[in-house]
């Protein structure tokens, strides 16, 4: 084994970026990842400008994002009587000097893992292999317990162990074993894509409805031939805690009849929702689900990154985000103070309560508070939505976000690169 060498649990966005920025900066690594075989999973996320940037400093361009995605041209909020209530231009059209990218999930985590096989080659990422769990050493480093699809179990050294395993996170379980239960606040969602013509901008992520039953679309594919996009959709509706989300799986497959009704009033000049929804070959359910802030992601050589660490609403479209923008920190800070659990206690010190605090945002409905404003105001109905909530106070309520999640323009733009170009690990004397 080399000198230095860290494992990874989870073969996930977060865990994937983890691995090409150790392999950047010069560390060794492996990635355990619980699925005998990756697929492009998965239906639309975005990438916000600071990820983006991140992506492009890996040597990820726009040539191979524009295979998966689309840039986003426009963020936009509509109340349920179809007027507008807030729009923004996004990504180079606002001034960032990154766009900010709509995807397909799957598809840009395909990217990632052809990247890593690339570079590292296949020995760097063990498929069927779960991190069930882990031990610390007397001498400092970590063992991870790996176990197969068989159900048998090895044991893998390392100097840092990580968990990117997602929300159910093994390695978080055992770091805190007395963690709340997963938190649900009432909602449910319905993903799935159709073929259609994009609307207003042609690239706009657009959210239409009230806080509590609402839609939110936006292309991921640039048009075709006839005009048409591939256009993700995120059917939501909020129900009382009587709901029992637990019959919701993650992913679940549904058929349209079970829930498309539901959004039979979402009909414009502009946007027919229920003829879009019919053209989707399969709706997937999910309850929208986060867990409570931790007091610390690390303990000792272990840490925690991605959802592991601050699963998020997707209301602020920053969770995956967020795990790219870990990773490359954590490089960061490797970079100045090398392989070592000192290095992850800075991490640790520098994000946990920031990224927490910004994890309750979206829990707060983040930027779509804005539809909880309108509602609250005027139930949703309105002529002049500056009657409402003025121009200033909806800039500076969505300024307020973006300063929180780390991708205020200004800010990003005038910030040097996270990892100085052919900056490698410091070495720590053994």
């Amino acid at each position: 084994m080399p000198q230095e060498h860290v494992l990874i649990a989870g073969g996930g966005i977060g865990g994937l970026t983890l691995a090409l920025t150790l392999h950047q900066i010069g560390v060794s690594c492996t990635v355990f990842e619980s699925v005998r075989e990756l697929k492009p999973l998965g239906v639309g996320i975005n990438l916000q400008p600071n990820a983006v940037r991140e992506l492009e400093d890996l040597g990820i361009g726009e040539a191979e994002m524009d295979a998966v995605g689309i840039p986003a041209r426009e963020w936009a909020l509509v109340g349920p009587n179809g007027r507008e209530i807030y729009s923004e231009p996004r990504g180079k059209l606002a001034g960032y000097n990154w766009h900010q990218y709509a995807v397909h999930r799957g598809e840009f985590h395909m990217l990632l893992y052809r990247k890593v096989i690339e570079r590292i080659g296949p020995q760097a990422v063990r498929l069927g292999s779960k991190v069930t769990g882990y031990r610390m050493e007397a001498n400092g480093s970590v063992t991870a317990l790996v176990e197969d699809r068989s159900g048998k179990v090895e044991e893998a050294a390392g100097t840092l162990l990580f968990g990117a395993d997602g929300i159910h996170s093994a390695i978080r379980a055992q770091m805190h074993p007395d963690q709340p239960p997963i938190h649900w606040g009432g909602t449910i969602m319905w993903r799935g894509t159709a073929k259609g013509v994009p609307i207003r901008s042609g690239s706009s992520f657009v959210g239409l409805g009230t806080s509590r039953h609402r839609v939110v679309i936006y292309p991921i594919s640039h048009p075709d031939a006839d005009g048409l996009s591939d256009i993700n959709w995120i059917a939501e509706q909020t129900y009382d805690t009587s709901h029992d989300w637990t019959k919701s799986g993650w992913f679940r497959p549904v058929e349209m009849a079970e829930f498309a009704h539901e959004f039979d009033g979402f009909v414009y000049d502009w946007l027919d929702l229920p003829a879009l929804l019919a053209k989707s070959d399969m709706a997937y359910e999910n309850p929208m689900i986060d867990r409570d802030p931790l007091p610390t992601w690390v303990d000792g050589p272990v840490g925690l990154i991605g959802d592991a660490a601050h699963p998020m609403y997707p209301t602020g479209s920053n969770g995956a985000s967020q795990a790219i923008v870990d990773a490359r920190q954590i490089g960061r800070i490797m970079v100045e103070r090398g392989v070592t659990p000192e290095a992850l206690a800075q991490f640790d010190a520098e994000f946990c309560g920031p990224i927490g605090q910004v994890a309750m945002r979206n829990r707060g409905a983040g930027p779509f508070g804005l539809l909880n404003m309108v509602d609250e105001r005027c139930g949703g109905q309105f002529e002049n939505i500056d009657d409402v909530i003025p121009a200033a106070e909806r800039s500076a309520f969505m300024l307020a976000y973006q300063q929180a999640a780390g991708f205020a323009k200004d800010r990003l733009n005038g910030a040097p690169r996270t990892i100085p170009e052919g900056a490698q690990v410091a070495r720590v004397p053994a």
